[in-house]
Parts: C-alpha cells; structure tokens; sequence
C-alpha cells in the first residue's frame, strides 16, 4: 500500500502559487520571486514544488531531493511558503501530471504556475505545454537577460491573446484559465546553474 500524498496546509478559495523546479540549490532569486509573487498577484500562499529532476535538463549534477527539499525549508523566510516533493509523492514526471493532480485534488483553491521569464523561452518544449496553460493561469516573473527572448518565444506568443496589462496583476489568480500575465520589478542575477557552476 502506498503512503497518501501529503500537501501543505490549505483551504478552499486560497489563491496559492505554485512555483515549480529542481532547487539544484535554492537560493535568493527563487525568494525574489516569491515574494512578488505574494505581493503582485495577492496570493494567500507559494508552495515551492521541488521536483525529481527537470526533464529538460541532465540529472548529472543534481543532488538528492531530500537535501534540495531540506535546502529549500531552510531558505524560506516567510510562513506564507511552503516547501513541497508532492511530484515524487504521487509520482508525476512532468508539470502538466502535477498540476492536473493538484487541480483534481484541491478544485476549489486559486492556483497560479509562477516561471521565470528564461523558463517561458523553452516553455513551448514543456510536454502538454498548451494544456498547463488551460489548467492554471500563470504569471511569469521578469529575468536578467530573458525579456526579449521571453516574449517572442513560441509559447509566449501563442499565449499573448490572454495576456492581462500587468496593472491587473491581483486579478490573474481569480480569472479561469488560459490567463497569462508578465510580472516586472526587481530581478535577481541568481540561477541555480550559475551556483553550482561557482561552488
């Protein structure tokens, strides 16, 4: 018998973000992110989703989930955040398995996908990438170096007729997808390749 999936705490019509990655380290710009995101957007909580590993990229350099998932918990600066593994739990591989999980098991919460812009440039190589986008809104927060090439990528312009003005920010988490919105403000040199790169 398998263990029942365990989620941080939540309730219905929460406006939760999810911010999805590997956190091969967590460090300061996934905190910038989150805290925009808490604040432009009016979310009640981020739920930071440390995955197995990023099919996109090589698991050669990827330390073990449970210390990026620990790493992660030690980062958090706010009880607003919470550090997940729901994806090893339940056993999805891909963003689109999680999130329609997610969608299943909590219908009545507001979820948001939170990216970075450099992860919208390769969005479009997402398995199920047009259907992540009917699922949940997303809000795609700006990246040193990544604008342009952020809205001019496939995704981004197959999206841009559900676009909000960034004026709307706190409206995104309680329109039904698709809903797209691109979040400028403080932006963080920070990536985790650059990190372990340095280390």
């Amino acid at each position: 018998m398998s263990a029942i999936p365990r989620l941080p705490p939540f309730e219905p019509g929460m406006r939760i973000g999810l911010l999805g990655g590997s956190f091969n380290p967590p460090h300061e710009g996934h905190g910038l992110v989150t805290r925009i995101a808490l604040t432009r957007l009016g979310l009640d909580r981020v739920w930071w989703l440390v995955t197995p590993g990023n099919p996109l990229k090589s698991r050669a350099d990827l330390a073990a989930l449970e210390a990026r998932v620990e790493a992660a918990r030690r980062l958090v600066e706010s009880a607003r955040v919470a550090v997940t593994d729901i994806e090893a739990q339940i056993g999805a591989r891909y963003t689109y398995d999680t999130l329609a999980w997610l969608t299943r098991r909590a219908p009545r919460v507001r979820f948001v996908w939170i990216m970075g812009a450099d992860n919208l440039r390769q969005f479009h190589l997402w398995r199920h990438w047009r259907d992540i986008a009917d699922l949940t809104p997303i809000a795609v927060v700006d990246r040193p170096g990544s604008t342009l090439r952020a809205m001019s990528s496939r995704a981004a312009v197959a999206l841009n007729r559900w676009r909000l003005p960034e004026a709307e920010a706190a409206r995104l988490a309680g329109l039904a997808p698709p809903a797209v919105l691109f979040l400028h403000g403080p932006r963080s040199e920070l990536s985790s390749t650059v990190l372990r790169r340095n280390a």
